[in-house]
């Protein structure tokens, strides 16, 4: 595809999504007239594939390059290419490839909903658009998307220009607009949306809600509020705002916190009514693109664990992402069941030609010399943050011991929110699930920072309580054996609620606010792609990043944005001074 800012998105062949009633529909388009877009089914094609940029970067290492490496929480493991990403080194420049592409994908997103927006009103229809509240719905999406790729644009780029009128020409005469006009423009798209947009769809999942916008919209005020040193346009209402409108999420009753912690990513419970905003995947290959491939970064070597092969199970290990030394210990692993929940520590045997075999002098008894350590479905490795261990401890278990001294880049425990065993085989990596980008259990720290942030810390600890009593550890519920063998648990305790140590008070947020949610977010929102932008917008990217991430001692604080697309640059017609088109630190 072409580099050019914008493209015609009517002359791209329209990308399929999926064939059931459950999402979007999408049917492939060629060789139509303009005319065919202002028919209902026509208009219906241009919507979904606006939809369909989602998948560019969510689907890809694009995501977890520009949003997990280079944080606090995550560094990288084994393998990989763009590693530039995480190490800051020479190589994030303005030739990096993941940068030219979600550019291009995020402006063809735009263009398309920009298009759409202004197309809807003329088309003929009988179902969706009939009626004006009908098009005003599907309006309501488009603003909503456009607002999304605005959001993720002006996050990761800072000025880029602002284009809300489609275009069905190349155009290379664009200026980036302030960041304070984009998120005006991001707010404005918001409200519009929120207003018009339905509060859920029966049949058709992945459409943008009423709740999907308040939620982002309470995310952006906050975002633009917690700007101190940048200069994002931001008013003295928007912290206000922020906590209005994740209440407004909340108190719909549209949404609800799943019960335990660990079956927000239960496979096949992607659509659980926690959920807010998911980008589609699908079971239907022709339908699935490239799939959502982010089962495959944060899972370790286990294939080299005796006793292990590849299995759909386990997941393909790409090995891309190993968890900080300060995600590991943010946690309060013992009271807080989010740390196991979130992390698969043991392998069980599923091979037995590669079962490892006692030797005369290891072996517990004689007659087990030569004999296999342990069977099929036994234990085969064991990642643990057990420390202090002696050899002669370590040697003594038949399986393979991996306590944290022994953590490598290639084992080391792994991020289970996105193994997918629904995938076609066992090397497959177009994986089916879908993504989720929104979440209820967010909702609930957004709404509690921004009246932190107020300096109303009782509201804001109270909003927090609920997601920690979701996180503790219930009554009756069976810790896992690590309560007592690494974190100190007693066995006595073993079913005991830990909802009561969960708690904090107003005080342990009015002593650092900022750092507070932070960690707080870390262990709520592990791994869901928002760290980097987590770290930016409270304005401790740098600090956080030197002190915790040892492969990222290159930052410097011109880091906190990425560099604008040579090609971007290459093709603007009237080209200003370099120090005009591109990032400060870049040229």
């Amino acid at each position: 595809m072409t580099n050019k800012i914008i493209l015609l998105i009517f002359c791209c062949s329209l990308l399929g999504v999926t064939s059931c009633k459950n999402y979007l529909r999408e049917d492939l388009v060629s060789g139509v007239s303009y005319d065919y877009y202002n028919t209902e089914e026509g208009m219906e094609s241009a919507v979904n594939s606006v939809y369909s940029e989602l998948r560019t970067p969510i689907g890809t290492e694009q995501v977890f390059s520009l949003s997990e490496y280079g944080t606090d929480a995550y560094t990288e493991a084994e393998d990989g290419g763009d590693l530039q990403f995480n190490q800051y080194s020479t190589l994030l420049n303005a030739s990096a490839g993941f940068l030219r592409d979600i550019w291009n994908s995020y402006y063809r997103g735009i263009n398309g909903a920009n298009l759409c927006i202004d197309l809807i009103p003329k088309v003929r229809g009988t179902r969706i658009y009939a009626t004006e509240a009908g098009k005003n719905k599907r309006i309501g999406e488009m603003r909503f998307l456009r607002a999304y790729y605005y959001f993720m644009l002006v996050q990761t780029f800072g000025k880029v220009p602002l284009v809300t009128k489609g275009n069905l020409e190349v155009k290379t005469d664009f200026k980036r607009s302030s960041v304070a006009d984009i998120y005006r423009q991001i707010i404005s798209d918001l409200r519009y949306a929120g207003s018009v947009l339905e509060t859920s769809y029966a049949t058709e999942g992945g459409r943008a809600t009423q709740g999907a916008a308040m939620h982002l919209l309470s995310k952006v005020y906050l975002t633009r509020a917690s700007a101190v040193t940048d200069q994002r346009g931001q008013q003295t209402t928007d912290l206000d705002s922020a906590a209005y409108y994740a209440e407004q999420v909340i108190g719909s009753k549209v949404f609800t916190l799943e019960t335990d912690y660990g079956t927000i990513f239960k496979p096949g419970n992607e659509r659980n009514k926690e959920v807010i905003f998911a980008v589609m995947f699908s079971k239907t290959p022709i339908n699935n693109g490239n799939g959502n491939q982010n089962h495959l970064f944060f899972l370790a070597v286990y294939e080299k664990i005796g006793g292990m092969v590849r299995d759909l199970a386990n997941g393909r290990a790409y090995r891309r992402l190993r968890p900080t030394d300060y995600l590991l210990d943010v946690y309060n692993r013992k009271i807080d069941s989010r740390f196991y929940k979130s992390y698969k520590m043991t392998y069980f045997c599923n091979s037995t030609s590669n079962v490892p075999k006692w030797d005369a002098a290891s072996a517990p008894r004689p007659d087990l010399a030569g004999k296999p350590k342990f069977g099929l479905g036994d234990t085969a490795g064991y990642v643990t943050l057990n420390k202090g261990l002696t050899q002669a401890e370590i040697n003594k278990r038949p399986y393979s011991f991996y306590p944290r001294e022994l953590h490598t880049d290639a084992i080391y425990p792994t991020l289970n929110k996105y193994i997918d065993p629904g995938r076609a085989d066992l090397s497959a990596t177009q994986g089916v699930r879908d993504f989720v980008v929104m979440r209820f259990g967010e909702t609930y720290l957004l709404a509690a920072e921004a009246y932190a942030r107020k300096g109303q810390y009782q509201k804001a600890a109270d909003l927090v309580n609920v997601i920690r009593k979701r996180a503790a550890w219930k009554e009756g519920e069976v810790k896992t054996k690590e309560f007592y063998t690494v974190e100190g648990g007693s066995t006595a305790d073993i079913t005991k609620s830990t909802e009561t140590e969960m708690q904090v008070a107003a005080a342990d947020i009015s002593a650092n606010v900022v750092d507070f949610f932070l960690d707080e977010r870390a262990r709520e929102m592990n791994g869901e792609m928002w760290r980097w932008f987590d770290l930016v917008r409270s304005e401790r990217l740098v600090d956080r990043v030197k002190k915790y991430n040892r492969l990222a001692s290159n930052i410097r604080d011109f880091h906190k944005l990425r560099p604008i697309p040579q090609t971007h640059i290459d093709l603007l017609r009237n080209p200003g001074p370099l120090s005009e088109e591109q990032n400060e630190g870049y040229y």
